[in-house]
């Protein structure tokens, strides 16, 4: 049997919340996943990291899988000391990211609240550029996920992150390579983006995935509009929405990309409840089979 390496570029795995890891990744293993995310919510506080990260490394010895990425879903950018602790949680994040086995730290921009976005890109430029400086010196990367936790353009809290003209003021305030996206077509999808044209555009810039899907209700959207009180949109385990994810894959292959796509669950309206692993082993197998099944290689 191949090994995952032998791919040598995508792992198909999920996110597992780090108040569950200890006790639900020697569950999940056996599945075959090959990647995990350890999220934070929204702090970190409480945990050892250099310790944590020695206990998960631990039940994946004697197995191909690796941790894709901490990740870490609040807001750094409040001018407050909320705000200066979450700055700290991400240099803690940063530093001890390699008793994980990982060089990524993952998680929301954060942005001003209730300002219009462009407002932000100076604290965001302030606070991520020193954060930027510190992970680079460490051989670690920064990605952004794309989740618009409700807000928009000009309102919101939690992330600023969560469109093309946001990434482009934000991309050109801080060029930094080691700076770029935790991309899923899903956020893209439910403001009725199409996320293949975002693909092409964008996947230099996509450091890792989240593995979450959408389906659109188009007759309602076509007749009815996104405003009438009647929901347009659902959030999907991939297998179950509207994307080709071999399409995906493929765009993400020809262009490089080598990393992980994390199966981000408890959001299917179906698949939910006692059918979440259910979803979500069969979302694992889907993707795997996108991404070509087997390694095979014939020697000649």
């Amino acid at each position: 049997m191949a090994k995952v390496n032998d791919l040598n570029d995508i792992r198909i795995g999920t996110i597992v919340h780090a108040g569950n890891a200890l006790k639900l990744i020697p569950q999940l293993l056996p599945y075959g996943f090959e990647s995990f995310e350890i999220t934070f919510g929204d702090t970190c506080q409480g945990y050892d990291l250099r310790e944590f990260g020695k206990q998960v490394t631990a039940l994946l010895e004697g197995s191909d899988c690796v941790i894709s990425c901490l990740g870490l879903y609040s807001n750094p950018l409040v001018q407050d000391a909320f705000g200066e602790r979450i700055i700290h949680e991400w240099e803690y994040m940063i530093d001890n990211i390699d008793a994980f086995g990982s060089n990524i730290v993952a998680g929301f921009t954060g942005r001003i609240p209730d300002v219009p976005v462009d407002q932000s890109v100076g604290r965001y430029k302030e606070v991520f550029g020193e954060l930027a400086k510190r992970a680079a010196d460490k051989g670690v990367k920064i990605a952004f996920e794309n989740c618009d936790m409700g807000g928009d353009w000009n309102k919101g809290y939690h992330n600023m992150a969560f469109c093309e003209r946001a990434w482009e003021l934000m991309f050109d305030a801080l060029p930094d390579e080691n700076i770029g996206l935790q991309w899923e077509p899903c956020h893209q999808m439910v403001q009725l983006v199409d996320p293949m044209p975002q693909l092409r555009k964008w996947v230099k810039k996509m450091i890792c995935l989240h593995g979450k899907d959408a389906t659109v209700d188009w007759d309602l959207v076509n007749t009815r509009g996104i405003r009438c009180g009647e929901p347009f949109a659902w959030h999907r385990t991939p297998g179950f929405g509207d994307c080709n994810w071999t399409d995906i894959i493929s765009i993400l292959r020809m262009n490089g990309f080598k990393g992980s796509i994390d199966i981000e669950g408890y959001h299917d309206p179906v698949y939910r409840g006692d059918l979440e692993w259910t979803g979500q082993i069969y979302g694992l197998n889907y993707l795997k089979s996108c991404k070509g099944g087997e390694f095979i290689k014939i020697d000649l």
